[in-house]
């Protein structure tokens, strides 16, 4: 029983063996034949670049404030004797709004008037010396002096006096006062604010990008927390010329046209700008690649091969950029399969961005400001 065992411990096992080596090596044929298949081709998405008219619509926030706002100070010294007018009452123009003791100045006003009478009698009588040949010439310029400065004089003290009371320069409404009655003030103190609550403006800021295609008299949509949701009617009063260099904005003034009921200034707004259509060529934003050289898309071929092409990006409107340069209508690029993608390699278009894909229609621009780069 012995050599039974030897059997089928030793030399079935040793055939097993063989016969999964053999098995082996006719496996390891067959996928090296596998092997030599044609690698896959790489996939991609395209958009087919094409003009269309785009209209640029910005959000922004600001605050009201009055397009005319006076700061009222004395030109004179003193003690004030009345102040009218409280904060929101409203002003005619020409009307008080403080008045100084302006007795010392009317005693020195009719001082210098009497001394420029006599001046002006001195004056008469050595002109008429003069023709008779009883006084010389420096006698008739001495005199001529004297009544010249008398006058002077008289102008100066009775500018004084009417700078003692001081009046509003257009019809508006109070909106500070800073001082009573009784009060000494110096020289250039801030006595009240004068504004004219039927012209309010807000000031926000726009993209660089922006500003070319805004003008003077443009329409705008100001919404008031204060007044609800309702949309009030506004235009572009002012575009100032200076940009800033640190943000790339200017600055655009709006003001509304009619002014609500209810509005005032200082109140919190939000502003609706909107620039007219224009042809512009536009790509998705996912086509738009950069790296140390630059911007540039992804063009496909008609050899079925991509090829690097710097561009120059304009505005950027939610998911969308224009293309100022770089591009032309009816060249298609590459907007996904970008990982592992090289110029010069064959691609495989699949997908519908292939197909009109919004091309041209216009957009609205989210909430923040555009920028190119951002």
């Amino acid at each position: 029983m012995r050599p039974m065992r030897l059997i089928f411990g030793g030399v079935f096992p040793a055939a097993a063996v063989l016969l999964a080596l053999f098995v082996g090596g006719c496996g390891n044929e067959s996928n090296g034949k596998t092997a030599k298949r044609a690698p896959r081709a790489h996939l991609v998405e395209l958009f087919e670049v094409k003009p269309g008219d785009l209209a640029y619509t910005a959000r922004r926030a600001g605050s009201l404030r009055a397009l005319r706002e006076v700061k009222i100070v004395n030109e004179e010294e003193g003690r004030v004797l009345e102040v009218p007018k409280r904060e929101g009452e409203p002003v005619a123009a020409g009307e008080v709004l403080a008045r100084y003791d302006d007795r010392i100045l009317r005693a020195q006003l009719d001082k210098a008037a009497a001394t420029r009478k006599q001046a002006e009698v001195d004056y008469q009588r050595n002109r008429q010396m003069k023709a008779k040949g009883f006084v010389s010439d420096d006698a008739v310029s001495r005199a001529t002096t004297v009544y010249e400065v008398a006058r002077a004089e008289e102008r100066l003290l009775a500018a004084r006096v009417e700078n003692m009371t001081l009046t509003a320069p257009f019809d508006g409404v109070v909106s500070e006062r800073l001082v009573e009655p009784g009060n000494a003030t110096p020289r250039h103190t801030h006595l009240l604010t004068v504004i004219d609550p039927s012209r309010l403006v807000t000031e926000v800021t726009v993209s660089e990008l922006v500003l070319p295609h805004l003008k003077i008299g443009d329409a705008a949509q100001v919404r008031i927390d204060a007044l609800g949701d309702v949309l009030h009617e506004g235009r572009i009063v002012r575009i100032h010329p200076a940009i800033d260099p640190a943000s790339r904005t200017g600055r655009v003034e709006v003001t509304l046209d009619p002014v609500p009921p209810g509005a005032r200034a200082g109140q919190f707004c939000r502003v609706e700008l909107k620039t007219g259509a224009s042809k512009r060529l536009v790509v998705p934003l996912a086509a738009l690649q950069r790296d140390p050289q630059g911007e540039y898309v992804m063009v496909y071929r008609k050899d079925g091969s991509v090829e690097r092409r710097g561009v120059t990006s304009g505005l950027r409107l939610a998911d969308r950029v224009e293309i100022r340069s770089g591009l032309k209508p009816g060249e298609r690029v590459v907007v996904k399969g970008f990982i592992g993608l090289k110029p010069g390699q064959q691609v495989k278009p699949v997908g519908n961005a292939t197909a009109k894909k919004r091309a041209g229609s216009g957009a609205q621009a989210p909430g923040k400001a555009p920028a190119k780069g951002g």
